[in-house]
C-alpha cells in the first residue's frame, strides 16, 4: 500500500507511520517546509499544493492540526486552530478529487469535541454535533472533506477522544502535578473523559483504511469512558499519589479560560460503535490497565 500522510511528525502521525512501515507499506510525509526524500511539500495557509505529485496514492491520511493546547485561546489563536484544520483539509479534498486517479480512501482527523457538553448522554456517531468554539470547528473539518466523498472516494472522519501515550499527549501534561501530589478532579469531576489508548488509535486508523464498510465519521475511543473522577483517582493510583487538590471550575476558567470550558469542564460520553461492529478487540480496553502500560 502506498499512504501518503499529512501531520506525520505528530503523535499520532510518527506512531502511525512506524506502524505502518513495520508492514510493509510506502509511506511519503506531507510536509510544509523543503521536501526532501519521501516527502512533498504543500503550503495549506496559502492555498498551495502540486496536485501533479498526488498521484498513485492507494491511501492519503490528513492528520495535521494546531495543537489546540498549546495556550489560551486568544482571537489569533482560535483563528489558527480553525484554518490549520479546515483549509488545509479541504485544500487536500479537492486536490485528490480532481485526480484522473484517486486514491481509494481519504481518512481525515476529526475529534470528539464535535458532540460539545452533552452530560452523561451516550454518543455514538449517529448523535448530532453540539454547541461551542470546537464544535463549530469540528463540524467544518468534517465537512471539507466534502469534495473527496463527491468525487467518489471512501471517506472517513476519526473522531479522536484525548489520546493515551508513553511520548505525549494527555499524560504528558498530567504527570507532573500529579507526581508531585498536586493532582485532583477539575470542576465537579462528573464530567466523562472518552479517551483513548495510542495502539487502538493506530488500529482504529487501520481499520479505516482496509474496511470498505467504514465510511463517515469514526468514534476513536475506548469502549470505557470515565469521568474526570474517576480518571484522576486512577491516575493517582498508579502513581501511588494522593489526588486531594480539586481544582474548581472557577478556577480552571480562570487559569484557562474559554479552553477550560471547551477541554477541562465539557463532558462527552462517547463510544466506539463502529470500530466495535467491524470486530475491532481493543489493545487497552481499561483505563488502569493503560496508564499502567505507559507509567510503568
Amino acid at each position: 500500500m502506498k499512504v501518503l500522510i499529512a501531520g506525520a511528525s505528530g503523535l499520532i502521525g510518527s506512531a502511525l507511520i512506524r506502524a505502518l512501515e513495520a508492514e510493509g507499506a510506502e509511506v511519503t510525509r506531507l510536509v510544509r517546509s523543503f521536501a526532501g526524500a519521501g516527502e512533498i511539500e504543500w503550503h495549506p495557509n496559502q492555498d498551495q499544493i502540486d496536485a501533479s505529485r498526488l498521484r498513485g496514492f492507494d491511501a492519503v491520511i490528513n492528520l495535521a492540526g494546531e495543537n489546540i493546547a498549546a495556550g489560551r485561546w486568544t482571537d489569533d489563536q482560535k483563528r489558527k486552530i480553525r484554518d490549520s484544520r479546515v483549509n488545509g483539509t479541504h485544500l487536500l479534498s479537492e486536490a485528490i478529487a480532481k485526480l484522473s486517479k484517486r486514491p481509494g480512501v481519504f481518512v481525515c482527523a476529526s475529534a470528539t469535541g464535535i458532540y460539545g457538553d452533552r452530560g452523561d448522554e451516550i454518543l455514538d456517531e449517529q448523535s448530532d454535533s453540539g454547541g461551542g468554539f470546537l464544535a463549530g470547528v469540528c463540524r467544518e473539518w468534517e465537512m471539507a472533506t466534502a469534495p473527496a466523498m463527491q468525487a467518489g472516494i471512501r471517506t472517513v472522519n476519526l473522531r479522536f477522544g484525548p489520546i493515551l501515550a508513553r511520548e505525549g499527549g494527555m499524560l504528558a501534561k498530567l504527570l507532573t502535578p500529579f507526581k508531585m501530589g498536586m493532582g485532583g478532579k477539575v470542576g465537579s469531576g462528573k464530567q466523562y473523559i472518552s479517551w483513548v489508548a495510542i495502539e487502538d488509535a493506530i488500529g482504529a486508523i487501520k481499520v479505516a483504511l482496509q474496511d470498505e464498510s467504514v465510511r463517515g465519521p469514526l468514534n476513536v475511543v475506548s469502549p470505557n469512558p470515565v469521568t474526570n473522577e474517576v480518571f484522576t483517582k486512577t491516575l493517582g493510583h498508579v502513581l501511588s499519589r494522593p489526588t486531594a487538590l480539586a481544582m474548581p471550575a472557577f478556577a480552571a476558567k480562570l487559569a484557562f479560560g474559554e479552553m477550560a470550558d471547551e477541554m477541562l469542564l465539557t463532558s462527552q460520553r462517547a463510544v466506539p460503535k463502529k470500530l466495535t461492529q467491524s470486530g475491532y478487540e481493543f489493545q487497552q480496553p481499561e483505563l488502569e490497565g493503560a496508564l499502567r502500560k505507559y507509567l510503568g
